[in-house]
């Protein structure tokens, strides 16, 4: 077989349906977010305003995060030194999962090196544990919580994103004694809207059913504490287990889950996803945790942050931009093709210094890519104003459709 041909022609499928992916040479100023210095394929420098990043408040380049991993660094070197069960286990991760374990009202908390592997090891490992288990996957659940589903090799099935009468027909025609679970998202990420947690409860409670929620792009952002969306609808309780991550609102890296100890305790016994892998480094466990801490106790980040969002949305629709539907913090804006998705894309970084990632398939459906933008606390007016000024010129330029997405 020539191996090398295969390879090219896996690249140039993508390439033709315009969808190849490339990656933006950045350097964030500490201190400066959301600003940061891009450089080119030719090797120039210039100054560039990001915005899709998913340090949703900055928490990245907050004094108290970069000292906590500091502090850490000087005192337990560089890295852990090995998985958590041969010496990796620090009193860094200790304190991290008492930390978690507190922001989300549970017994117990398991970290892993991302919230990808999180997911993945956390529903592979329950399909194993509870013999016969039937998962109920919402539709646009993330390829992590697929991946999981999958390769637990268990029973599953699909239900039509956020329609719980789906969910319930599915549940209604399961055997009645069969281990159950629900997983699903509070926010999701390429649409913005959040699902029903207080109605996916009551069919969990209904039919017997655990309750899994990703509450990935909530954690940090939504609560009185920065808990998820559970926490802000008074639900937390009522949840089984909770999945989080500390790479996106909590500005560092890894994953976790919160839950009962029992559980917790099994699926650390179990999880190949955890059990063989090194844990995380002492400092990103500090840094994560003085992160959580500092979100606990500022309220106001998340009320800023919800602000600029809401903004920013008002002035997409003003302009007659097409600003897709959203109940959360993203702002997706509808482009319908992905070689325009990514022309604008690029044109908006080439020519007006604004960085914007295109979302194309599989990420999203054929015919739904778009603009994807996550504002900060710390973008102003004057850089929304640049940034609508400079769509606004792009959409007429390159002839994309304005209308037909209801605001």
């Amino acid at each position: 077989m020539d191996y090398k041909a295969a390879f090219k022609s896996a690249v140039a499928r993508v390439r033709d349906e315009g969808r190849y992916r490339v990656f933006a040479d950045l350097h964030r100023h500490c201190g400066e977010f959301p600003k940061a210095r891009w450089t080119n394929a030719d090797g120039i420098a210039s100054d560039v305003v990001v915005w899709c990043s998913n340090d949703y408040l900055g928490q990245g380049q907050n004094p108290d995060v970069i000292a906590a991993m500091h502090e850490a660094i000087d005192a337990a070197g560089s890295g852990s030194g090995g998985t958590r069960n041969i010496s990796g286990t620090t009193s860094y991760h200790v304190t991290l999962e008492r930390e978690l374990s507190d922001l989300h009202g549970k017994p117990a908390s398991l970290l892993f090196t991302s919230g990808y592997v999180a997911n993945e090891a956390a529903l592979s490992t329950l399909t194993k544990i509870l013999p016969g288990l039937i998962i109920f996957s919402d539709a646009l659940n993330h390829a992590s919580m697929i991946a999981g589903i999958r390769n637990g090799g268990g029973e599953r099935h699909i239900f039509r994103h956020n329609d719980l009468a789906h969910l319930e027909q599915l549940l209604a025609a399961a055997p009645p004694q069969a281990p159950k679970l629900i997983a699903f998202e509070s926010v999701y990420s390429m649409d913005g809207d959040i699902a029903d947690l207080a109605g996916t409860i009551a069919l969990a409670k209904a039919y017997g059913a655990l309750t899994y929620l990703d509450e990935v792009h909530a954690v940090g952002l939504y609560g009185a504490r920065g808990a998820g969306v559970a926490e802000r609808d008074g639900v937390m309780g009522e949840i089984d287990i909770i999945e989080g991550t500390l790479g996106k609102a909590f500005g560092v890296m890894g994953g976790y889950i919160s839950a009962d100890e029992d559980l917790i305790d099994a699926v650390r016994l179990h999880a190949a996803g955890f059990i063989f892998t090194t844990s995380l480094p002492p400092a990103l466990a500090a840094g994560a945790a003085a992160s959580i801490r500092y979100l606990k106790t500022h309220p106001e980040l998340r009320t800023r942050h919800q602000e600029r969002a809401a903004s920013l949305k008002a002035r997409f629709k003003a302009a007659g931009l097409p600003v897709m539907p959203s109940v959360s913090h993203i702002v997706p804006v509808l482009v319908g093709d992905p070689v325009h998705c990514k022309l604008i894309s690029d044109l908006l970084l080439a020519d007006h210094g604004v960085y914007v990632q295109p979302i194309n398939y599989p990420t999203v459906p054929r015919g739904t890519e778009r603009l994807r933008f996550t504002p900060t606390p710390f973008h102003t007016d004057e850089m929304m104003d640049r940034l609508v000024e400079a769509m606004n010129t792009l959409w007429t330029r390159c002839n994309v459709k304005r209308h037909g997405v209801a605001a």
